[in-house]
């Protein structure tokens, strides 16, 4: 008979059973407690956060292999990092202009354009330097030597939930892994798609546990995505396979996205033994980065309308959500949907003051019912959702006459302010 069934026979309440127990008892008792207290917050410590590295618009160049011969140590090691260099502005232009061979330029010239070396391997002698870098160029500085333009179309901000399975069970943030430390590590500056990635700290493995990607319910959904500034969520999966212990190991890496796991594609990658894993990870990080790039571009990976929240959400209608049965009131008259088409608008946000203006501004244009912004993110790009009686073209129409440039994808249009030449004479843009 269990203590709780002996309690309920003696019809005592907890707290005269528990002044009913001997001393040691009750010493044992409230041990037994405690380490029920500890256990439930060592959910939340514990050394399970991976900072993700920032990631700017800087161009990566990786795999820069060099092998010098000098003087000394130091003399082989920077003459290396200069080679390396060198061969990197090649491997760039090479990349951005299908093959063309690279403009001769000076040694100070191209450490101008450089913003970091990280060393992926080296060996360093008296004499001798052999490494493995990686090359970062400052795109502000590069871009326009290479042709590319600084401005590029990039999605709406989407929040990351990378999902490892191995072993037959799946992890997300609840424990660090090698799929989360492959997300952390991966360089998002020249992707499409505006990730949002979190350290999986606080309270990060309660929220975004492998779970939650099964939820279907939008309320949860909406106060967890505006918690972290993001506009819908994308779930890259890492599935692991092991021929036998110590063997190749098979990884199926496959791309999801929002509330309903709405498939993207998949891709299939193989390590020889699992000191090749971390590779392989990297390598299916970006294969899944590609895919969503492309989903992006083909109209596929959108935010879904139903995760944008235009009102404050009652924390009573939360817990409605986990109810199975509603009670609707009959008297009630029926909602009025809101007039108009809704419409996703990125637009940069530098302070605080440029959200209001820009808000203003689109609130300005004929035919706006509605301008808010969903996703704020100061110092970057920011996300407002608009209603407009009326289709793209006219909506795009109307921005370019308050002084944008648009670009649109779908149902999501990026505006910049567009600048009147120096010196041009003409009327200067609508104020915001």
């Amino acid at each position: 008979m269990s203590l709780a069934q002996t309690f309920s026979r003696l019809s005592l309440s907890p707290g005269a059973a528990l002044r009913a127990l001997s001393r040691p008892v009750q010493i044992l008792f409230a041990i037994a407690l405690g380490i029920a207290a500890a256990s439930l917050f060592a959910q939340m410590e514990g050394e399970r956060g991976v900072p993700p590295i920032a990631s700017g618009g800087d161009f990566e160049v990786p795999g820069v292999k060099v092998d010098v011969v000098a003087k000394d140590a130091d003399s082989a090691r920077y003459a290396g990092w200069r080679m390396a260099q060198r061969q990197a502005w090649r491997m760039l232009w090479s990349r951005t202009h299908s093959g063309a061979g690279a403009p001769s330029l000076s040694d100070s010239q191209i450490e101008a354009m450089v913003s970091g070396i990280e060393i992926d391997y080296e060996q360093v002698g008296p004499t001798r330097y052999v490494a493995t870098l990686t090359i970062l160029f400052d795109r502000a500085r590069t871009g326009q030597l290479l042709g590319v333009s600084g401005n590029v179309m990039r999605s709406p901000p989407l929040l990351v939930i990378p999902v490892l399975w191995d072993g037959g069970s799946a992890v997300s943030y609840e424990r660090t892994n090698e799929w989360q430390k492959a997300w952390a590590r991966y360089r998002t500056g020249d992707s499409a798609i505006d990730y949002v990635r979190v350290a999986g700290s606080i309270a990060d493995p309660i929220l975004l546990n492998a779970g939650q990607t099964g939820r279907r319910g939008r309320l949860w959904w909406r106060v967890l995505l505006d918690q972290y500034g993001a506009a819908d969520v994308v779930i890259p999966i890492a599935r692991l396979d092991r021929a036998y212990p110590g063997g190749p190991v098979t990884g199926t890496f496959t791309a999801r996205y929002g509330p309903d796991n709405s498939l993207i594609g998949s891709v299939t990658l193989r390590a020889s033994n699992d000191s090749g894993l971390p590779k392989m990870l990297d390598e299916g990080a970006r294969r899944i980065d590609e895919l969503y790039i492309r989903a992006l571009n083909d109209g596929r990976l959108r935010p879904d309308p139903s995760l944008i929240i235009e009102e404050p959400v009652d924390p009573a209608t939360l817990e409605l959500e986990t109810v199975s049965e509603t009670i609707v009131e009959t008297s009630e008259l029926p909602p009025v949907a809101p007039s108009g088409a809704s419409f996703t608008i990125q637009f940069d946000t530098p302070d605080v003051g440029s959200v209001t203006q820009g808000e203003a501004s689109v609130r300005a244009v004929p035919g706006v019912r509605s301008a808010t912004t969903s996703s704020l993110a100061l110092g970057g790009t920011s996300v407002m959702q608009v209603r407009f009686e009326g289709t793209m073209d006219m909506l795009r129409t109307g921005l370019q006459a308050r002084g944008y440039t648009v670009a649109a994808s779908g149902t999501t249009l990026r505006i910049v302010r567009r600048q009147a030449p120096a010196g041009s004479g003409g009327p200067a843009p609508a104020p915001q």
